[in-house]
């Protein structure tokens, strides 16, 4: 398995970890000194009291779990946080209430979850002509009933 370095940078931070062994995200925590009110149709920054060093080569995605997504309405905010690898600060996590109701977020409650995923920067080459393909210029849902 490989190994990514963590710093905790508050006090009561907690680890990300993976529910099960076949996880694909690691679950992110709360780090907060007491409950925090999240209204209705808001957004708030979460800290997680963590910094990491996500690998050359790699980036973390800060994606919703999805119990607190459907149940309570709870999400990231962007819908997908990126860290690049060269971030060094608190891992922080923008939620959003999509509710009608206000959520209470608590110390080391569950958040979101961290995926670490391969990227691959590439150079854009401006050209007159594309390859074709079956699809074409087609749009969303262009590939359904034919």
């Amino acid at each position: 398995m490989n190994s990514i370095n963590i710093k905790k940078v508050r006090a009561g931070a907690v680890i990300p970890a993976y529910a099960t062994e076949s996880s694909a995200g690691a679950d992110l925590y709360a780090c907060l000194d007491g409950p925090v009110c999240l209204s209705a149709s808001a957004t708030v920054m979460i800290p997680t009291g963590i910094a990491m060093a996500i690998p050359e080569g790699y980036v973390g995605l800060i994606c919703a779990r999805s119990g607190l997504a459907t149940r309570q309405g709870v999400a990231p905010a962007n819908k997908v946080g990126v860290i690049d690898s060269d971030y060094r600060g608190e891992l922080m996590v923008a939620l959003y209430n999509h509710s009608n109701a206000d959520a209470v977020i608590e110390p080391g409650q569950r958040i979101a979850q961290l995926l670490i995923c391969p990227v691959m920067n590439v150079r854009f080459t401006e050209c007159d002509e594309l390859d074709e393909t079956d699809r074409g210029g087609g749009g969303f849902g262009s590939t359904g009933n034919k």
